[in-house]
């Protein structure tokens, strides 16, 4: 007499390697990605055919309506106030940074150049205007 081999129970689903590399894939794409706060205005760069990449830990905002804005600091005199706070957090650190000042192309320059001395009341030696390639 033949008796019948048992029935298997059903095959498991491995699911812990892919959970592992999913893991593994979200903490490189973290440790990857550079994460950076929202401009606080909105600005339209002016065009340039030339000209180096602009990269600093500072960047102040003057937006089309000549609004004056640092990090979340709106208004000339409190982003001013917050620009010399964090340019003295940074000397501490080591040399004056560099300072990138995102105009909107709609301002006059006259703005710009009024903003320069003020900038240079603060200790900046190093402000560069940023742009975008035509």
């Amino acid at each position: 007499m033949l008796i019948p081999a048992p029935p298997r129970p059903p095959r498991r689903e491995m699911v812990l390697p892919m959970i592992n590399v999913v893991f593994l894939l979200l903490v490189f794409f973290m440790l990857a990605a550079r994460v950076a706060p929202p401009d606080p205005l909105p600005v339209t760069l002016p065009e340039a055919a030339a000209g180096d990449p602009a990269d600093g830990p500072l960047v102040l905002h003057l937006g089309a309506n000549g609004q004056l804005a640092f990090r979340d600091a709106m208004g000339e005199d409190a982003a001013l106030t917050a620009l010399r706070v964090a340019l003295g957090d940074a000397e501490r650190d080591g040399p004056m940074p560099k300072v990138l000042l995102r105009a909107d192309r709609a301002v006059p320059g006259a703005r710009v150049a009024a903003l320069l001395p003020q900038l240079a009341a603060l200790g900046l030696r190093d402000v560069s205007l940023v742009t975008s390639r035509p």
